[in-house]
């Protein structure tokens, strides 16, 4: 599969006209339960789980667009949604859905002759969802 029509929504607005990437990154902590009836072996068990939405955008300050949108979420945590295509969610297009602390914001980034883009990791708050309907 190719990646070709990315869509992700922030707060409820859908910001894919400005996504170059959206990664939905979740992991579980191991915690040692190692003990010596294990023989010489370690062993682990899941702990708390975590996330991360990861996001490279195009930028864009005008009225309404992606700086308008971002900057007033600085400090507050927002709803999520990724999927690979943006056709409807299905089967074979599930969503990624979650909140999102809006942790940072890097408005201006870049060097001479750069595209103007952001980069920014968000922590996930609460459980990441996977839906097919």
């Amino acid at each position: 599969m190719v990646l070709l029509a990315e869509y992700l929504s922030i707060n409820s607005e859908d910001l894919s006209e400005y996504t170059r990437k959206a990664e939905v990154a979740v992991e579980v902590e191991e915690k040692d339960v190692t003990n010596y009836k294990s023989l010489g072996w370690k062993e682990v068990v899941g702990g708390l789980k975590s996330g991360t939405l990861a996001c490279e955008w195009l930028q864009d300050y005008a009225a309404s667009k992606l700086d308008a949108t971002m900057w007033p979420l600085l400090g507050t945590v927002v709803p999520f949604e990724v999927r690979a295509d943006q056709a409807p969610v299905s089967a074979s297009n599930p969503a990624y859905r979650g909140n999102v602390l809006i942790s940072g914001w890097s408005p201006v980034t870049g060097s001479v002759g750069d595209e103007a883009t952001v980069s920014q990791d968000f922590p996930t708050s609460g459980a990441v969802t996977r839906a097919t309907t």
